[in-house]
């Protein structure tokens, strides 16, 4: 009798083993992405921007951070700097959008083939290839602000039919590159760029360009064939000295009027528009600049 009592008091105090807690998987946030570069409708849609998921300072694009969640073999990625990795281990990869920001990649990288919208803002990219976008025809919007570019190869944005928004702002730019047809905001603030390194009909054929700025350049006059349908234009801080009857409006025709231009800015270089009257005469607005 003492023996089945003993066994029975194992039997009900000897603990049982909890399973294992499941896997938690870390969360994933976001905050809204603010922009500072003016481009028009660009700014509009630059309302959200993720913030960097990061494991060891790499980026981790939302395909891939369950996977390295799950194998911790996978945390020990190398550095942002190593170029050799996927692009989206590089960047973040969302709904046809690829942010590689402030990543300091010194070339463009390659893309998925769905790529509409490219942001690599604040990199170290020198030189943009033909090749870079040879194969993404779907791209709308491109965003190298803050990049050390010089160089941008003949024919780099020649297939790039969709293409509507492109800023190429505080670059080494001393040329432009020949434009896609359907641009309607470009921007290069802050660049190098004389007038010497402007086609003389490099925006004649934008028929849909309504926002272009050229502001803090070397520019020593207007650039010419500006189109009708541009809305705003900035070439303040630049070295123009001198405008004609012809640079806005058509000395010929004393009843044509730009309809659609809202502001042109002036100020900062070395020319008094009080000389240049009858270059304005077309304009609903005087530009802003120094009139005395």
């Amino acid at each position: 009798m003492e023996t089945l009592q003993a066994t029975f008091f194992l039997f009900v105090f000897v603990p049982l083993v909890n399973p294992a807690p499941p896997l938690q998987q870390e969360s994933l946030q976001f905050s809204d992405y603010d922009a500072d570069v003016p481009m028009g409708s660009l700014t509009q849609d630059y309302e959200m921007q993720f913030k960097d998921i990061r494991k060891d300072g790499t980026n981790v694009s939302l395909d891939t951070s369950l996977m390295l969640q799950s194998d911790d073999s996978q945390l020990d990625v190398p550095p942002t700097k190593d170029t050799n990795l996927p692009t989206c281990l590089l960047c973040v990869c969302l709904s046809g959008s690829v942010y590689c920001e402030e990543i300091d990649i010194e070339a463009v990288p390659p893309l998925p083939k769905e790529t509409a919208y490219l942001y690599a803002r604040f990199n170290k990219i020198k030189r943009i290839a033909a090749s870079d976008f040879a194969d993404i025809t779907t791209l709308r919007r491109i965003d190298f602000s803050g990049n050390r570019i010089e160089e941008i190869e003949d024919g780099a944005f020649s297939k790039l039919l969709l293409l509507e928004e492109l800023s190429l702002a505080e670059n080494r730019l001393v040329k432009l590159p020949v434009l896609p047809p359907k641009l309607t905001t470009f921007n290069a603030n802050q660049n190098r760029i004389k007038s010497r390194g402007i086609k003389a009909n490099a925006f004649k054929k934008l028929t849909n360009l309504a926002y272009l700025y050229l502001g803090h350049n070397a520019l020593e006059s207007v650039p010419l064939n500006l189109p009708e349908s541009l809305r705003i234009l900035h070439l303040q801080y630049n070295n123009i000295t001198t405008i004609t009857d012809d640079t806005f409006c058509k000395s010929n025709n004393t009843r044509y009027i730009r309809t659609r231009m809202d502001e042109i800015r002036m100020e900062g270089n070395p020319i008094v528009l009080a000389k240049h009257v009858n270059a304005f005469s077309c304009l609903r607005m005087l530009p802003v600049g120094t009139y005395y």
